[in-house]
């Protein structure tokens, strides 16, 4: 019986992982997960049901009964969405939930693909394709700042390159799943490539893996 075909895609915010992801997914046929989207929404369930963001039992509890149909919400891409995750996940319970959701996912028999910052290292290890999407914070911020733009927002390049900065230095430096790239992970910069030169180099080494 040959390995599930199981694809753990980690990196830096707006480096690109998510768009590659999910053309990942499609090439190979397997289903994908955006872990990005669990404390959002778990924060928003919670929220919508009343419940105190601060209560790290009925947050926890909500975590438990997360379904992967709660993942569809359009508004869990918003900024308040944004502000009740960061609320809800500072419980070791509702990790602790969500780790068991995203390791259920990664352990289907096809295999799946992931996007997330620890994915590799701490969800799934035995993965067997690592993708490290990353490039340099100035491109970062630039395509952040791009596609708030595009969106009517009023925003400001360098605040937001101070943002990404300071998010770079909190995921890797905090103590449970800082953000880093496993050792057998294959590296993809994106900062020269668009979409599409970056899904062939992820293509690329995703084949070499396999072969």
């Amino acid at each position: 019986m040959s390995r599930p075909l199981t694809i753990a895609i980690d990196g830096p915010a707006a480096a690109g992982k998510g768009t590659l992801a999910k053309r990942i997914a499609a090439r190979y046929g397997l289903p994908y997960l955006d872990t990005g989207l669990l404390y959002r929404a778990v924060g928003k369930l919670a929220f919508d049901a009343g419940v105190d963001l601060d209560d790290a039992a009925r947050a926890t509890d909500i975590a438990k009964r997360l379904e992967f149909s709660h993942l569809d919400d359009p508004a869990l891409r918003g900024h308040e969405a944004g502000e009740h995750a960061s609320r809800v996940a500072v419980h070791p319970g509702v990790r602790a939930a969500l780790v068991d959701f995203q390791r259920s996912f990664a352990g289907q028999h096809a295999g799946a693909v992931l996007d997330g910052r620890d994915i590799g290292t701490v969800i799934w290890p035995q993965a067997r394709v690592k993708i490290f999407v990353t490039a340099s914070a100035e491109v970062r911020a630039r395509r952040r700042t791009d596609e708030l733009l595009a969106k009517g927002r009023a925003v400001d390049y360098d605040r937001i390159l101070a943002e990404v900065k300071a998010r770079d230095e909190r995921d890797a430096g905090r103590t449970v799943a800082p953000l880093k790239a496993a050792d057998d992970a294959h590296l993809l910069d994106t900062s020269e490539l668009d979409i599409d030169g970056a899904f062939r180099a992820a293509c690329e080494a995703i084949e070499r893996s396999l072969a």
